[in-house]
C-alpha cells in the first residue's frame, strides 16, 4: 500500500500577505504545493490529500487540483474553527483556527494508510520526500512507530528575517527525545542562534535537526489525536490564542512512551515564503533547479 501525502493548506500566510498557496513562483506558474505532490509521487506516494478552508475551494479546485488530474487521485477535506468534538462548542471569542494537529484531525476519514503531513507552503526538496516516503513504506501495517524529516538548522533559514523552529533532541538511536519550538533564528556573525527565555543569545550547531512540519505517522495517530484533543479543549477552550500544535502531540506521546518518532536526516535545503521579500529569492531559486534538470520544464 502506498502512503499518502497530507496537505495542510488552510493557511492564509498573515505575514506574507494572501493565499501563499495559490502563488505562482515556478517558471510556468507553479506554485510550491506542485513541487510537492512531484516530489511525493516520484518518491512513491500514491494519494494526495489537501486540508482547506471552505471559503476558497472553488479558486483551490480549479487553479490547484485541476493540474493534477490524470496523475494521482486527489481529495479535499475541509477545517473550520466549529468542527470540535461532541459535547464542545467554539467559545464567540474564538476566531483563530485551533492548530496544525487539528487540520490534521480532518483527514481521519479519508486516510487509511501510512502518511505524510507536510506544510503547503514550504518547498522541502527531493531528498527529504525520497527518505520520507522509504521510511513509510516501511511502517505499513505497524502502529505508534512514526517519524519525521529532520532538516539540518543551517539548511533552512530564511535571507529576509528571523524564522521559528522546532528544534529536536534526538536520543542515541536516532529516536526524538522532544521538539523545542524556537522564535528569533538567524545567522549572526556567521554563526545560528535563537534568543532563550531570557533574550540570551543560545548557538545552534549547523547540524542541529529542526522540524520543518514534515512528519511521518500510521492511521493510528487520528486516534491518539481525537483522545488528546479533548484535553487539550478541557484546558484550554476558554484561551483564543491556544493552538493544538502537531508537537504538542507528538511530545505527548513520545513523553508518555506511547509512540517513537525516529528522526531522518536529509540533505535537502528548505525554503519558502514566510515573508513577502523571500518570493523573488524562491522564483530563482526554482528556475536554477528547472534549469539544472532537477525538475522538468512542465510538471505536470
Amino acid at each position: 500500500m502506498k502512503p499518502t501525502l497530507f496537505v495542510l493548506a488552510a493557511g492564509m500566510g498573515s505575514r506574507y500577505g494572501g493565499l501563499k498557496q495559490l502563488d505562482g513562483v515556478g517558471p510556468n506558474g507553479e506554485t510550491i504545493m506542485d513541487y510537492s505532490v512531484f516530489d511525493a509521487l516520484r518518491a512513491g506516494f500514491g494519494k494526495a490529500v489537501f486540508v482547506i478552508r471552505k471559503d476558497f475551494e472553488d479558486d483551490f479546485r480549479r487553479n490547484i487540483l485541476s493540474r493534477y488530474e490524470n496523475h494521482l487521485p486527489v481529495e479535499t477535506v475541509f477545517q473550520s474553527v466549529d468542527t470540535l468534538p461532541e459535547g464542545f462548542a467554539r467559545p464567540p471569542e474564538r476566531t483563530k483556527p485551533w492548530g496544525t494537529n487539528h487540520a490534521v484531525l480532518m483527514g481521519k476519514d479519508v486516510i487509511k494508510e501510512p502518511f505524510a503531513v507536510i506544510n503547503a507552503d514550504d518547498f522541502y526538496g527531493r531528498d527529504s520526500f525520497a527518505v520520507l516516503g522509504k521510511a513509510l513504506a516501511a511502517t505499513a501495517g505497524m502502529e505508534n512507530t512514526y517519524c519525521m524529516v529532520g532538516f539540518r538548522v543551517g539548511n533552512t533559514l530564511s535571507e529576509s528575517g528571523t524564522v521559528a523552529r522546532g528544534v529536536c533532541r534526538v536520543d542515541d538511536n536516532g529516536y526524538l527525545a522532544a521538539v523545542t519550538e524556537r522564535t528569533s533564528i538567524a545567522r549572526i556573525n556567521g554563526r545560528i542562534c535563537f534568543k532563550d527565555d531570557n533574550g540570551d543569545n543560545v548557538f545552534l550547531d549547523e547540524n542541529t535537526p529542526v522540524s520543518m512540519n514534515m512528519w511521518g505517522f500510521t492511521p493510528d495517530y487520528f486516534a491518539h489525536s481525537e483522545a488528546y484533543f479533548k484535553k487539550f479543549l478541557r484546558d484550554n477552550l476558554h484561551n483564543p490564542k491556544s493552538e493544538y500544535f502537531i508537537p504538542l502531540m507528538v511530545n505527548e506521546l513520545t513523553t508518555t512512551g506511547k509512540a517513537v518518532v525516529k528522526v531522518l536526516d536529509t540533505t535537502s535545503r528548505w525554503f519558502g515564503v514566510t515573508y513577502r521579500e523571500d518570493r523573488p529569492g524562491v522564483v530563482h531559486k526554482l528556475r536554477i533547479l528547472t534549469d539544472a534538470g532537477e525538475y522538468p520544464q512542465q510538471l505536470f
